[in-house]
């Protein structure tokens, strides 16, 4: 018979794979928990049963047991075959919902964070086991290949949400439950037994993206749930089902473990009637975690009131390039990043500075012609191959992003230089999937007005410099303005190497050195890499340190006289 665990149990459970984060945490060595490759080898029948329960849930409506449903809504349109999902998802009374969720939280809080954890830890675990179901929907929801899907969306998504887990715990750890506390006033001695509780904030809105749901979202969710708070997680129109998915089995976790499933709930809306602004604005919405535009991100920094608010948002990632010893290796290496799910990713490389006076190849130098040729050539034999290119480009989000190639391709010839033209390849197993390789535009460092603002999709800039050192400020400066997640740059000189990690830091934007081989530039391991620094407009919190959990939280104190 299978063993019943009860809310401690959970704790004791998975307190081994706890241990183990905690030490990850504090070494930042490589550690993870899950395998990350959609392998059969692996897998073997799981793989199967993914897709057809992703199948199953097409074309009906998406059963969620939770408080205030007033009917069904969702829209969601695969970008592979072009056709509705046909999913639907309960459309709530936000005031009934918020009702229940504030409900649940005292007996939440008073578990204790012991309880708190271990129930996340066992969140966690089963999120895991429904890899293969959401990678599918990940896939036809967002665009990204399988692979992507189930790694990005599946294992490495659900270790930052544990990475979150481990530093709430630590931050909540530190936290003595008591103590007896004595000091002499005078001839009398005053001895006072004094109480401390950890108190959740309140309901917590997580905001979700596009294009990296559940990535971006794990960390939020249970950063929160660790904490105390109860959560409504409220996911991009385009791309609900991969929470749909994570609420249902983050509440079923909840009632196994005879807690109100109502700490963690689900709002749905369309794009023609968006409902964010309104759920950020709520009195009882406490904590505001956000992902997706600039725009968006700042508005909601502008009206939250003073309550905690953590975004990522959008940047400018930049390419400096100096010198090489490899210039093959870089070229298939940098070539793969700036393809990789059509770059849809907030740590894409865009702007690719090359100097004029040349690009050092060993003990020769190349042109800025030259060098952009290279690398040309490079992603052409990259996307050469049907099957290849789907797995590396994957499909195209949304016709948004169609409408901003065009616009990119219309700045040749006045204002730009046609270095690669794009144009939509042929997906071998979806042959109706929204498709387009990358634009690469030659632009003078001049023309920051293009080059200075995101282009979310498949638009590449190659950018003629004066020199390494103009193209390294002007990158570190961008950073700085407008926001930069990554940065990236390729030098044979320690001197050279040792100013750009000056100059990004200074931008507080991660910058990745000489980075050639088969791991993808846009990898940010768990346990080990900080993902956003909060020091530039590209977002102003970090996945994951203890600043991301520790305003979740508040202690209350009382004391007695003994």
């Amino acid at each position: 018979m299978a063993h019943s665990f009860t809310m401690t149990d959970y704790f004791d459970k998975h307190h081994e794979r706890l241990q183990q984060a905690v030490e990850a945490t504090q070494t930042r060595a490589a550690w993870s928990p899950f395998n990350d490759s959609p392998s059969r080898k692996i897998h073997g029948d799981a793989v199967d049963a993914g897709l057809a329960a992703f199948q199953a849930r097409l074309n009906k409506p998406f059963e969620i047991d939770q408080p205030g449903t007033i009917g069904q809504t969702g829209m969601e349109v695969s970008p592979y075959t072009q056709e509705p999902l046909g999913v639907t998802y309960p459309k709530v009374d936000v005031d009934v919902l918020y009702q229940a969720a504030r409900k649940a939280i005292p007996a939440w809080g008073e578990a204790g964070a012991r309880t708190r954890v271990g129930v996340c830890m066992e969140m966690v675990e089963r999120l895991n086991k429904n890899s293969f179901e959401s990678a599918n929907a990940i896939m036809h929801t967002t665009g990204q290949s399988f692979p992507m899907a189930f790694a990005g969306g599946g294992p490495n998504a659900q270790e930052r949400g544990l990475e979150a887990i481990v530093y709430a715990h630590l931050a909540m750890s530190r936290v003595a439950e008591g103590a007896l506390w004595e000091r002499a006033f005078g001839s009398t001695k005053v001895k006072l037994q004094k109480q401390y509780r950890l108190m959740p904030r309140g309901i917590a809105l997580v905001i979700t993206c596009a294009t990296f749901p559940t990535w971006n979202a794990y960390p939020a969710i249970f950063a929160n749930l660790a904490t105390g708070n109860a959560v409504v997680i409220k996911p991009h129109p385009l791309t609900i089902l991969p929470m749909a998915l994570a609420v249902d089995i983050l509440r079923g976790t909840l009632r196994d473990a005879g807690l109100d499933p109502n700490l963690v709930t689900l709002i749905v809306d369309t794009p023609a009637e968006p409902i964010a602004k309104e759920l950020v604005t709520r009195d009882d919405t406490a904590l505001i975690d956000f992902t997706g535009s600039a725009h968006f991100g700042k508005w909601i920094e502008d009206n939250a009131r003073g309550r905690p608010v953590f975004t990522e948002t959008s940047g400018v990632n930049s390419v400096v390039l100096d010198s090489t010893n490899d210039l093959k290796g870089l070229a298939q290496t940098l070539g793969m990043g700036l393809c990789l799910y059509s770059k849809q990713m907030c740590t894409s490389p865009q702007n690719v500075y090359i100097p004029r006076n040349g690009f050092g190849v060993g003990d020769s130098r190349l042109t800025f012609d030259e060098t952009a040729q290279t690398l040309v050539e490079s992603i052409n034999g990259l996307l050469s191959d049907n099957a290849r290119a789907g797995g590396v480009l994957g499909a195209i989000h949304n016709e948004t992003i169609l409408n901003l190639i065009e616009r990119a391709e219309e700045l040749a010839p006045s204002r730009a230089k046609l270095l690669r033209e794009s144009k939509p390849y042929a997906h071998p197993d979806f042959p109706n999937a929204r498709t387009r390789t990358p634009v690469i535009l030659g632009l003078d460092i001049s023309d920051n007005d293009i080059y200075s603002r995101e282009w979310f999709g498949p638009v590449i800039h190659f950018i003629a410099a004066d020199s390494s050192e103009q193209a390294l400020q002007q990158a570190a400066s961008d950073a700085k303005q407008f926001g930069a997640i990554n940065s990236y740059a390729y030098s044979t000189d320690a001197q050279f190497i040792e100013r750009a990690q000056n100059a990004f830091g200074d931008a507080g934007a991660n910058v990745s050195i000489n980075m050639i081989g088969p791991m993808p530039l846009t990898y940010a391991a768990a346990f080990s890499d900080y993902h956003v620094s909060g020091l530039n407009p590209a977002g102003n919190a970090t996945l994951t340190d203890e600043a991301f959990v520790s305003g979740r939280f508040r202690i209350v104190q009382s004391r007695m006289a003994v």
